[in-house]
């Protein structure tokens, strides 16, 4: 086995999750080509990266078709050895199909799978059970069954930049979600870092478009040594701030999957889904808040809504905020 590609074009936690799959195969491969295929606008995730070779980005959103199946054209120029395939959608099923390999391997719910040379169960809502778990069955035939962290590795001049924020005892909170029910309210934000010693900085992480509800937050915190970088780091460099925090604030969503690339310490809050579903907290110092009222109508839905579809929000609001204080 010399070339391996990896396929994961979903959102930036699946393709971070993904990146465990590659630290598997380079252990037991650690002389092979490892490729990638991503979501086009993720590329800088894998900037430096010391052994993932070449990276596809898949533009989704512009002439969508026409540059798959140029992805499709240069994949098949490579020969790979092995094609895994981590997702269950056909023009992902069409690439591992297509692509020339000598074997291919993906998850029995993918339009494709009877065409693949190694397949596995997928499933969601086994308790114990880790996105990592899943996606490790594809490759346990040539290495092991046990899965491993994900991992990215941002570089020194990645580093440099954002030693300027660690001069003094730092937490970070990434505040926001892209799906309302998954992101812990603004306002029991701001009752928890109120409560935040104040020999803590505290930086708010997030994209362009967080920056808007950070600004908000801070407002509503007078006197708190807070400050938004929001829109201002890149993903790597969010990593890499994490990476030495005292603690790491997240919902469920890409930040606790940036945290766990770097085993940086994590308080994962859970509102409406549920760890079962294999998207928790992976780094050694981690812990997991969520209500504890066994609500009926939790978990409401794998991936969140805009709304809570009971109009209570109560998997958010029950949260005891002494549950986030006490991982300071």
């Amino acid at each position: 086995m010399k070339k391996f590609l990896v396929i994961q074009t979903a959102s930036i936690g699946d393709v971070i999750l993904a990146t465990a799959l590659c630290e598997k195969l380079h252990a037991y491969y650690p002389d092979s080509q490892i490729d990638m295929v991503i979501k086009k606008g993720y590329e800088s995730l894998f900037a430096g990266h010391p052994f993932i070779k070449n990276v596809f980005a898949w533009d989704k959103k512009t002439k969508k078709y026409r540059h798959l199946f140029s992805i499709l054209k240069q994949i098949r120029a490579e020969r790979y050895d092995l094609i895994v395939n981590v997702q269950r959608y056909a023009a992902t099923g069409l690439l591992t199909t297509f692509g020339k390999a000598k074997a291919t391997a993906g998850f029995n719910k993918n339009p494709f799978s009877c065409f693949f040379t190694y397949k596995a169960k997928h499933e969601i809502g086994v308790r114990g059970l880790h996105e990592v778990d899943r996606n490790q069955r594809l490759i346990a035939h040539l290495t092991d069954d046990k899965a491993v962290r994900p991992g990215l590795y941002p570089g020194e001049a990645v580093f440099e930049k954002v030693n300027i924020y660690k001069s003094e005892r730092y937490i970070c909170v990434a505040p926001c979600s892209l799906w309302f029910t998954k992101q812990f309210p603004e306002g029991r934000w701001v009752q928890f870092l109120k409560l935040v010693p104040d020999d803590l900085k505290v930086y708010l992480l997030g994209g362009k478009d967080d920056a808007e509800l950070c600004d908000r937050i801070i407002a509503n915190v007078p006197g708190k040594r807070i400050e938004s970088l929001a829109g201002k780091l890149n993903l790597l460099e969010s990593a890499a701030l994490m990476k030495d925090a005292a603690m790491n604030y997240v919902c469920d969503s890409s930040p606790m999957h940036l945290a766990s690339s770097q085993n940086a310490p994590t308080t994962a809050i859970f509102c409406s889904t549920v760890t079962d579903f294999g998207f928790g907290p992976l780094s050694e110092d981690s812990a997991v808040v969520e209500e504890n009222r066994n609500l009926k109508c939790r978990p409401c839905g794998l991936h969140g809504y805009k709304q809570c579809p009971e109009g209570h929000f109560n998997c958010a609001n029950f949260i005891e905020i002494k549950e986030l204080t006490d991982r300071l």
